[in-house]
């Protein structure tokens, strides 16, 4: 008797349900992703590329790192209409996982001198913290990985259904506002998390943020799981946990399960928060497979029981939920004192675009003037740590010579954008030198401007670049048969969490980007109410104003 589609499972293993029910799942099953890296070595890497097997290609090989990038000239239009055999490059991104944004000097260097050697001197600096490098061949796999592993650095589980790079706040352990330094939980669940074949299979990607930050820069609200600093009971510092944020088609907040997580409990709350996910998330369609699914299906209360009695074994105390959002942006950049007394300083690359030069350049700068620790952010920045108050002037105008001004405009300062048509496969707009030349036309077309206003510019729905949190988000699209954007107004987190406001009908080409964003933030310095931010603003404005 054939088996009613709502009879159906959805491939939950806690619930028997073992049965491979796609492709990927197959693949997985068949051998495991961590197990492609001895074959890179051995086979591939000497054979080239035309000897990698497809399911390793386009499959295994994301467990360390890998994508194949898009071939120039594949235009976005063709982007879901050709195979990947038609659409790939024999070049590879690689991306660098970078736990808690945390790197030193000599790491930095390492990574530079391999961007200069084998990635045709780009690199990127993503919204979860990793570096990305482009143009990298299979055959200088072997020995970037040595390098890479030599400086202390990885690119196992940087993709795949793993647990992605952690992220953690910049400034954790310098900054006199924490609540605590998570640091040390961090670095105990990454211990877990990294290489480790428990949960090396799950059912798709999977992002953790642990963070004692008062700015909340890790964006508890869009993570699979997150612990966010707290004053807990009696005052004691710890975490609050959430679970099942994400973006993408279907963006949802994350849901507060209540609990209150000691800082030494970490790495085992996070492994039973996993191992719930591994066990009982939904493997039959990939659209649905993500925690945040199964979090809104059973709902906060089901998730904490499930945790505590299957994978803890003892319930975990309630807790305070995190305190509100101070006013302001969730990044770093500027000249900041730290609780030392000495500086940190963090600048804003061109939407992460950097490359080996410039990160060589800045390596030397972080051990001339301070002690050589850097750290990425969540918004695709960087930051040099412990300068001392007399070097702050000498060090920021060094900065500012090779283009990495402390104190950016607004608009480059808000700006961010994912990887797009130069080498993603799933984009469909050129995102980075768009973004780029926007907010260098408004500059030009609205001179002083400075209101605190963040421009996403995302080549496809997927929201690498996170457009459903910005003040005005653009998603990729093509319209009237050319490169455009969809247009969100308004979205943010904190008190209030929203996602951005589609203007009904409004539908961009890529020409008419710079025109329509200027004509908005006129609109918005004519019409916001004193001390009223974009994003308020957008919420409420008439949308005759928006268009």
């Amino acid at each position: 008797m054939p088996v009613h589609p709502r009879q159906r499972g959805e491939g939950q293993w806690a619930l028997g349900q073992f049965e491979p029910l796609n492709a990927t799942e197959r693949l997985k099953r068949d051998d495991p992703g961590l197990h492609v890296r001895e074959r890179i070595i051995t086979r591939y890497a000497r054979a080239g590329f035309g000897s990698i097997d497809p399911a390793d290609l386009r499959g295994r090989f994301r467990w360390w790192g890998l994508y194949t990038q898009r071939r120039p000239g594949v235009p976005g239009g063709r982007t879901g209409s050709l195979d990947d055999a038609q659409v790939e490059d024999s070049f590879f991104m690689m991306r660098i996982r970078v736990p808690g944004g945390q790197l030193t000097a000599g790491q930095v260097r390492a990574v530079a001198g391999i961007a200069k050697e084998y990635g045709r001197d780009l690199a990127d600096i993503t919204d979860r913290q990793n570096i990305q490098l482009h143009w990298i061949a299979i055959e200088d796999v072997p020995e970037i990985w040595r390098r890479l592993e030599e400086a202390g650095l990885s690119t196992v589980q940087a993709c795949g259904d793993v647990a992605r790079n952690i992220l953690g706040c910049p400034v954790a352990g310098i900054d006199a506002a924490e609540v605590l330094d998570a640091t040390p939980a961090l670095r105990a669940t990454e211990a877990v998390a990294a290489g480790n074949p428990d949960f090396a299979n799950l059912p798709r990607k999977y992002k953790t943020a642990i963070s004692g930050c008062a700015a909340q820069c890790t964006l508890h609200e869009v993570n699979d799981v997150s612990f966010v600093g707290v004053a807990g009971p009696g005052g004691q510092p710890g975490f609050d946990l959430w679970a099942g944020g994400g973006l993408s088609t279907n963006p949802m907040i994350a849901a507060r399960l209540g609990a209150f997580v000691r800082p030494d409990q970490v790495a085992a709350v996070w492994a039973g928060v996993t191992g719930l996910f591994r066990d009982y998330g939904y493997r039959r369609l990939r659209s649905r497979a993500r925690l945040k699914f199964l979090v809104a299906d059973w709902g906060p209360e089901r998730v904490r029981e499930v945790l505590e009695r299957e994978y803890l074994g003892a319930p975990l105390p309630d807790g305070p939920a995190p305190a509100p959002r101070p006013a302001g942006t969730r990044d770093h950049v500027g000249v900041h004192r730290q609780r030392d007394g000495r500086y940190y300083v963090g600048v804003a690359p061109h939407v992460g675009r950097t490359s080996g030069s410039q990160l060589w350049q800045v390596a030397g700068l972080a051990e001339r003037y301070g002690s050589g620790r850097l750290r990425t952010t969540t918004r695709q920045q960087l930051l040099l740590l412990d300068v001392g108050e007399r070097d702050v002037p000498e060090l920021v105008a060094e900065l500012e010579a090779i283009d990495l001004p402390p104190d950016p405009p607004a608009l480059r300062r808000g700006a961010m954008a994912c990887t797009g048509l130069e080498f993603c496969k799933l984009a469909i707009t050129e995102t980075k030198q768009r973004a780029r030349d926007l907010y260098g036309e408004l500059a030009r077309r609205l001179p002083g401007f400075d209101a605190p206003v963040a421009i996403h510019v995302n080549g496809c729905p997927n929201s690498c670049a996170r457009f459903q949190l910005a003040d005005i988000g653009l998603k990729g699209m093509i319209v009237d048969g050319e490169e455009g954007f969809q247009v969100h107004l308004g979205g943010s987190l904190g008190a209030e969490p929203g996602f951005g406001r589609k203007v009904r009908g409004l539908r961009l080409t890529g020409r008419e980007l710079p025109g329509y964003v200027e004509r908005l933030l006129r609109a918005y310095l004519a019409h916001r109410a004193d001390g009223e931010d974009f994003a308020a603003w957008a919420r409420r404005a008439d949308e005759g104003l928006l268009r």
